[in-house]
């Protein structure tokens, strides 16, 4: 099964929409990211975008079998995986969100982790990890501090507007991850 992919006139439609947690209780990981792109607000599936890498970090970590397409997304619950974002709202870039909306998505997040109780919390995206819960100096990797009941791992966002890694090094830090559980 292969996502469709959105009209312009979807993806116009689609700013300031959401996309729904893919989320249950005692996952392995629930992996969140930063807020849904356009992509993903018009097709209702998280890390929709095509050059988003995401999917192909997952699978090249083990974490699945095959790469699976953003359409299969509810095979991960059994695999213990979940996914859900900081910031419910669709925006084309991430640098429209604001400090404020971080940090509640960060109390959001806390919730969410008292509630489904995730064994780990892998969150996509450094400088909202770092806004979020006022981390400024949060690097990649395990995090020497819980949030809420979960251990935390810091990754870096898998959009393919971050140029700063390459898919080699995303497998590489979600193989961490992966060997951590």
């Amino acid at each position: 099964m292969e996502s469709r992919i959105p009209t312009k006139e979807e993806l116009r439609l689609a700013v300031n929409g959401t996309v729904g947690d893919l989320i249950d209780h005692d996952l392995k990981v629930l992996f969140c990211g930063i807020n849904p792109g356009l992509y993903s607000g018009a097709t209702g599936l998280h890390f929709a975008r095509p050059g988003n890498r995401f999917w192909k970090a997952l699978h090249g970590a083990g974490f699945t079998d095959r790469l699976l397409d953003p359409s299969e997304e509810h095979e991960l619950l059994e695999r213990g995986v979940g996914i859900t974002c900081f910031v419910k709202r669709t925006t084309a870039r991430a640098d429209e969100l604001s400090d404020a909306e971080y940090e509640q998505g960060g109390k959001v997040l806390i919730r969410k982790i008292d509630k489904f109780r995730p064994r780990t919390l892998a969150v996509l995206g450094i400088g909202a990890f770092q806004k979020a819960f006022r981390q400024p100096n949060a690097r990649p990797g395990l995090q020497p501090e819980q949030i809420g009941t979960a251990r935390a791992w810091l990754l870096p966002n898998p959009s393919g507007l971050n140029a700063h890694y390459q898919l080699a090094h995303f497998i590489e830090l979600f193989s961490e991850l992966k060997r951590s559980l």
